[in-house]
């Protein structure tokens, strides 16, 4: 699998560019705010069909620009791709594929598949459950498109019933569209809850087994956690849905007077321990990148053993943040696929990789040396 060339039109900073890649690794620099993360973003939007970072399809469009497309051709599958995101101010997107418009993100993600890796991951294991719901949320969009397309309803429907709970006191008429939301929720979050539950219960093993590795020895462990009503979350839906039901009864008084959602998907996460201990609380620095690290190099296997190839690999930004040795680890096992790395200086990781580099200026790609 890989992308050979881009094509970004009214895209972030982008007024009209294009650029070709190798099929290996493309070490893409240049200076802060040049638009090397943009870059990222375009490749991942067209693989994903969504952004790893904006909340709205107008933040992806220029500041003057009524407009915006990104357009990559490659091969996925042993099939030659072309697929393209349009954006227009104050009209759905459109997702594109082969000349063919796509009507949902279900059709369009999955042509492409890739992995991202970003400073922010680095909050995996000390950061908040929201980081390691991304972390779930990003990979099994691409690998189960109906997830995606369950995980945008969730969204829509949970600020619905946030909205009742805050607004019910001043209109009282809307507690009749409780029983509503709670039915809606209740049967989306089992459907998460299980996907979630059977990739993190993969993620475990692979992470466990990189970690080992890399550690020499030290444990890492992982355990996808949900509401507690739930006794199961690798079950089919259907089994964990009345669990799911039975714990918005219990919790309906709770969440008139705290006007708080208190029960779905929303309040999942993955517990993380090292040799036993919550790594959360106890991880060194050390140890808390090793693990974060393990995660994102199993969450690629798991990408890999899913499609039969390896995905493109992103990693934005992050070898700076890590030592010589972390770096190492990740460099010696990012063989096999297409990879982009963004940096700063390129003249020391195009020596180690021995990648092509692109250089972004101004919202222009330029190849080495040009």
């Amino acid at each position: 699998m890989y992308i050979d060339a881009i094509t970004l039109q009214g895209f972030r900073n982008y007024v009209d560019a294009g650029a070709e890649f190798s099929g290996g690794i493309n070490v893409i620099a240049g200076a802060n705010a040049q638009g090397k993360t943009n870059l990222l973003e375009a490749i991942f939007l067209v693989c994903a069909g969504r952004s790893f970072r904006a909340r709205s399809d107008r933040e992806l469009m220029g500041f003057d620009a009524d407009m915006a497309r990104v357009e990559a051709h490659g091969l996925s599958g042993e099939r030659e791709r072309r697929v393209e995101v349009i954006f227009t101010r104050g009209r759905r997107r459109q997702l594109i594929v082969n000349s063919v418009k796509q009507k949902t993100v279900e059709t369009f993600a999955g042509n492409f598949s890739a992995v991202l890796f970003c400073p922010e991951d680095l909050n995996l294991i000390k950061g908040g459950a929201a980081e390691r719901r991304r972390l779930m949320d990003l990979s099994i969009c691409q690998l189960r498109p109906r997830y995606a397309a369950a995980l945008n309803e969730f969204n829509r429907a949970y600020e619905g019933k946030t909205r009742i709970l805050r607004d019910w006191e001043e209109k009282p008429d809307l507690l009749g569209l409780l029983d509503e939301y709670d039915y809606v929720l209740a049967r989306l979050s089992a459907e998460l809850i299980h996907y979630r539950a059977n990739f993190v219960e993969k993620l475990a093993g692979e992470a466990a087994r990189i970690h080992g590795e890399f550690s020499g020895g030290e444990k890492l462990e992982l355990r996808y956690t949900t509401v507690k009503t739930v006794t199961d979350p690798t079950a089919p839906a259907a089994r964990i849905f009345p669990e799911i039901m039975e714990h918005q009864r219990r919790h309906r008084e709770a969440e008139l007077a705290s006007r708080l959602c208190l029960t779905g998907a929303h309040k999942d996460d993955i517990e993380i321990s090292v040799n036993g201990a919550p790594a959360r609380s106890f991880a060194s620095q050390g140890q808390t990148r090793t693990a974060a690290l393990s995660m994102k190099l199993a969450e690629l296997e798991i990408h890999r053993g899913q499609l039969g190839e390896y995905p493109l690999l992103l990693l934005d930004d992050v070898l700076s943040e890590l030592d010589e040795r972390r770096q190492d680890f990740i460099l010696n096992r990012i063989g096999g696929g297409q990879v982009f790395i963004t940096c700063c200086e390129d003249e020391k990781v195009a020596k180690r990789t021995g990648g092509r580099v692109l250089t972004v200026e101004a919202g222009n790609v330029y190849p080495s040396g040009k």
